[in-house]
């Protein structure tokens, strides 16, 4: 028997302008849709389905464990997990007690992502203040790291409440509930995961894939030296992609969608800019960090950046941008009948 390796979704509930229509999903109707993405995900095998936080215009999702609660409902398999939880600007007690009550409807399928998050919107409307970015962060993992060990929770907090022996609940069904943390492949961000033994997830969506390769050497040697497993010293990444019948068609297709992410982001962020074609091009080919193209070809690139990070679990981010959704049905239901059976094959006869 090879090894075993989890494939699913990523999404974040893109809002952009279709190209066919020139208008944009509302976010109800976004929202909706990813309900039914979930049990489709579900139906054809995948493994994982996450979904982020933002709030964003573009992005219909603000509160990911409430779509992933009715998701939790028709699914039978498949596991629940955010994608982010942007933990610095929520209460680490309140995420606990909403994915346990995740937990409790997939009768033990939910999973927490937590995050920074990459966009900055959640710091001014929930009161947190940017200069305590990082100390924000890590007081709260560790004080989710604390509710998730004991039922009674004594806490003294700098940026967070102080709490005296008081329960949390409801508890998850899972005995040890998985908390994983999200990085874009900052090396410091690397060295403190893995001294606490969390399993991590990277961000591979720009460049060669490979370049995270040193990156998981250093997070599986400091956190074996620190006495974690390699069953705790789980390593994860989501890249963006599409998959259509047709190879060409389906890189023709993502182009427009993929742009309007990206030239969205770029207007609020000085070290983005706007995409081209060359850089989408590039970013689909062999060397790329996109998985654009038909089954085969997306199977294979999927098969490279699992070996080349040795990686446990890998998520599609799908869409990028607005597709019309009969076709986001489609993509899943060839990543589950076509996709994962070949990359599953592949690391089953290692």
């Amino acid at each position: 028997m090879g090894k075993q390796i989890e494939l699913g979704i990523s999404t974040f509930g893109e809002t952009t302008v279709l190209e066919e229509t020139g208008q944009a999903y509302s976010h109800a109707e976004r929202i909706r849709q990813l309900v039914e993405e979930i049990e489709l995900a579900d139906q054809v095998g995948l493994d994982i389905y996450a979904i982020g936080e933002h709030h964003r215009e573009d992005f219909a999702v603000s509160a990911p464990e409430i779509i992933l609660a009715a998701g939790a409902v028709n699914t039978k398999h498949i596991r629940l997990s955010s994608a982010v939880t942007i933990l610095s600007s929520i209460d680490p007690v309140r995420v606990y007690q909403q994915y346990a009550t995740i937990d409790a409807l997939s009768n033990g399928r939910a999973e927490i992502m937590a995050g920074r998050g990459s966009f900055i919107e959640s710091f001014p409307l929930f009161g947190y203040d940017l200069a305590d970015y990082d100390e924000l962060f890590k007081e709260k993992l560790d004080m989710l790291t604390t509710i998730k060990s004991d039922t009674n929770l004594t806490w003294k907090g700098r940026l967070t409440q102080t709490v005296n022996n008081r329960p949390v609940y409801p508890r998850a069904v899972q005995k040890d509930f998985p908390i994983w943390v999200a990085t874009g492949g900052n090396l410091d961000s690397t060295v403190r995961i893995a001294e606490q033994g969390l399993p991590i997830v990277y961000a591979t969506i720009g460049g060669n894939p490979k370049h995270f390769a040193q990156l998981v050497a250093i997070y599986k040697e400091i956190g074996s030296r620190h006495g974690y497993s390699s069953d705790q010293l789980k390593v994860a990444a989501h890249s963006w992609g599409w998959i259509e019948e047709d190879n060409q068609r389906a890189i023709d297709r993502y182009f427009y969608p993929t742009k309007q992410t990206v030239d969205n982001i770029a207007k609020g962020r000085p070290h983005w800019t706007e995409m081209t074609k060359e850089q989408y091009l590039a970013s689909v080919g062999p060397e790329g960090a996109m998985m654009v193209g038909d089954p085969e070809a997306v199977a294979q690139k999927i098969i490279a950046i699992i070996e080349d990070l040795s990686l446990d679990r890998f998520m599609l981010h799908l869409p990028v941008g607005s597709m019309p959704h009969q076709d986001v049905l489609n993509a899943i239901k060839l990543y589950g009948e076509k996709v994962a059976p070949l990359v599953k094959k592949h690391f089953e006869e290692k």
